[in-house]
């Protein structure tokens, strides 16, 4: 990874500002607080964005609503374009992130951005949900912080060194290894709970298996009397439908009997009927020969009855002829008293509008009245004409009604005279029907006693058959007693065979859980016995290896700032030891400049090994020291220059407010505070 420019806006104490990095070494220079940290804070900013704990006010400008970063810099020949910004609201958070590669442009969200960086850098992808320790370890680390990690108590440097080399895993494996121990644990002591009752389960098996045997035989036994109880059942179904069959046909006979004696009485009924009509019939014929009969008067009633309706009719014609005078003559009356009503007031002759004299009135008055009673007496004597001739037409109706009936009497008489004869021929049948009745009446009688001897032959099967219901109703009970045996049985059986089914599963899952439990009693002694031992030796050969080599470098790094007078190590807990004369040095007794040379040599050594156990990191080549020099005396200052020569990075750049710092580097960017804003110079 190597830099190539940054842009910030309203970040700190710049309000614009523009820096292009170069290749080598590179000096920000500049008094203390002209801002030469804030470009520092702004490449960690683009990189990773607001760190855990980090206040977005540590960055945005005081009184700025917005503030923004951009940072461009080349890894493996990409180049790479990095914009994030802050945004104050109830808060101050970071708003937008975007990135550029190769001139492709891709916003993201903050943790999408922070993915990427990290895969663009090699980074470990564990690092993503942490702090950027390997950064600031391998790029850019404050001066006081490594400072810090030197004073700090051993279990918490170590912890934080195990964190940085990325073998903090080891202790997680152990920490886990005891979480899944335990949970095996816990499994095992369920599991051993779940198999305590599986001997006890096969010998329930054994004997259930056993009784399921024991069951089925005595099944053989009973479908057996089963079988016979159901053949002797139907033996005695057989001869009780044989009996009857019999008391069937003996019913069949009783009802032919009584057909037969039904069909005889009948026919003697007919006989009877027969005689009664011969005796009736001859009754007839008798008085019949008795009776006189005159054709001619027949004739004689016929005419009289046309002349009296031909009377009636005119009558009737003269009757209507008076009604219509009547009406007529009625309607005259009233057309007279409405004149005379209408005269009676009449001052004014509506035709000739002349006034009507009383005189002419009166006459005319008196004229319609005498017309009226001529009327009136005319109506009377029309009245007694119409009821002479009501009278007449009573008369004449009861005459002809009376000649009627006689004619009617008279053909009735004509027709049964000519019936005689068939009377006579009907009775002679009558009397031949009688006698093929009366024989009829003679066979069937003695058919009814042949049918009564068979009848009698087959009563016996009626005391039979109640001796063979009971013994069919003993044997459908004792069936039905056999077969709700074997039902039971099978029933039995059926639950039997399921609860063995049932058991088999639970022993086969349980012979599984045992197996498991085995496996998990197996799992659980490797964890506790070998794998555990197996991480602590791994973990104690790395951390051995890698005090080994760091505290080489420290020593290495130290001798070049200080004197020999001073004998430098590390202890197992890479606590910086520091001996003179064979008498061990306490820190703070040490000088500003001693001190600084240990955090400086500390810091490098760090670096060197972080890049060498993580060598595929692409940071390996950008080194950034902040204030490295500070406390240190002119002699010190001068070894520097070996120190920068021998570091063999790409980039390296390096804070610092020291002019002598100058010298010792190809690039120097001069940064400046005017009026509360940094500006570059």
């Amino acid at each position: 990874m190597i830099l190539k420019k940054i842009k910030l806006k309203n970040i700190r104490s710049y309000e614009q500002g523009e820096i292009d990095f170069s290749g080598g070494s590179t000096l920000l220079a500049g008094d203390v607080g002209s801002g030469k940290t804030s470009i520092l804070l702004g490449i960690e900013f683009a990189l990773f964005g607001l760190q855990p704990g980090q206040r977005g006010s540590s960055l945005l400008r005081s009184g700025e609503e917005e503030g923004e970063v951009m940072l461009e810099f080349e890894v493996d020949n990409k180049k790479i374009i990095i914009e994030r910004t802050l945004k104050r609201k109830k808060t101050i958070s970071q708003d937008f992130c975007a990135i550029t590669i190769n001139d492709e442009r891709k916003e993201m969200s903050v943790t999408e951005l922070k993915n990427k960086v990290l895969e663009l850098l090699n980074y470990p992808a564990e690092f993503s949900k942490k702090q950027n320790i390997l950064y600031k370890f391998t790029v850019y680390t404050p001066q006081e912080e490594m400072k810090q990690i030197i004073l700090e108590d051993p279990e918490t440097r170590i912890n934080t060194l195990r964190h940085v080399f990325g073998i903090d895993k080891y202790k997680k494996i152990l920490e886990n290894i005891s979480i899944i121990t335990i949970k095996l644990r816990e499994e095992k002591r369920i599991n051993e709970g779940l198999v305590m009752n599986l001997e006890q389960d096969k010998l329930n098996l054994v004997e259930k298996e056993t009784e399921l045997e024991t069951k089925q035989y005595n099944l053989t036994s009973v479908e057996k009397e089963l079988f016979l109880k159901t053949e002797q059942r139907k033996r005695i179904q057989e001869e009780k439908e044989e009996i009857s069959k019999k008391i069937e046909e003996k019913n069949k006979l009783q009802q032919e009997i009584e057909k037969t004696k039904i069909i005889i009485n009948n026919k003697q009924d007919t006989i009877l009927s027969n005689a009664k009509t011969i005796e009736k019939v001859k009754s007839q014929m008798k008085e019949l020969q008795d009776l006189r009969f005159d054709e001619a008067k027949i004739s004689y009633l016929e005419q009289e009855i046309i002349l009296k309706k031909k009377e009636k009719q005119k009558l009737a014609d003269k009757n209507l002829e008076v009604n219509s005078q009547m009406h007529s003559l009625i309607l005259r009356i009233e057309d007279n008293q409405k004149l005379e009503k209408k005269l009676s007031n009449l001052e004014i002759c509506p035709t000739c509008l002349q006034s009507v004299d009383s005189t002419y009135r009166a006459n005319v008055l008196n004229k319609l009245h005498n017309d009226v009673s001529q009327i009136n007496k005319t109506i009377e004597e029309l009245e007694q004409e119409k009821e002479n001739m009501s009278g007449k037409i009573i008369a004449i109706d009861g005459k002809i009604s009376s000649a009627e009936k006689e004619l009617t009497d008279l053909k009735i008489l004509k027709i049964k005279l000519q019936q005689v004869q068939e009377k006579e021929k009907h009775i002679s049948e009558i009397e031949k029907s009688n006698l093929m009745l009366e024989e009829d009446v003679k066979l069937l009688s003695q058919h009814t006693e042949i049918l009564n001897s068979s009848i009698f032959e087959l009563k016996k099967f009626d005391n039979i058959s109640e001796t063979k219901q009971k013994e069919l109703d003993e044997a459908l009970r004792q069936e039905r007693i056999a077969d709700i045996k074997v039902a039971e049985l099978k029933k039995e059986i059926e639950v039997f065979s399921k609860q063995i089914d049932e058991l088999k599963e639970s022993i086969k899952k349980t012979e599984k859980i045992r197996e498991h439990l085995n496996y998990i009693t197996d799992v659980e002694n490797w964890l506790s016995k070998q794998f555990i031992t197996l991480i602590s030796f791994i973990e104690k050969n790395v951390m051995i290896k890698l005090k080994a080599e760091f505290s080489n470098l420290f020593a290495e790094w130290f001798y070049m700032l200080v004197s020999d007078s001073f004998n430098i190590r590390l202890g197992d807990d890479f606590t910086p030891i520091i001996e003179q004369q064979d008498y061990e040095i306490d820190y703070a007794y040490l000088s500003g400049g001693e001190r600084t040379a240990i955090a400086l040599a500390y810091r490098l050594a760090l670096n060197q090994v972080i890049n060498s156990f993580l060598s595929k990191i692409k940071t390996r080549d950008l080194v950034i020291l902040d204030e490295p020099t500070d406390g240190f005396s002119d002699q010190q200052l001068d070894k520097m220059r070996d120190i920068l020569q021998q570091l063999n990075v790409k980039q390296l750049i390096i804070v610092s407010h020291e002019q002598k710092i100058e010298g010792f580097v190809e690039n120097i960017i001069r940064i400046k505070k005017e009026a509360g804003r940094s500006v570059k110079i």
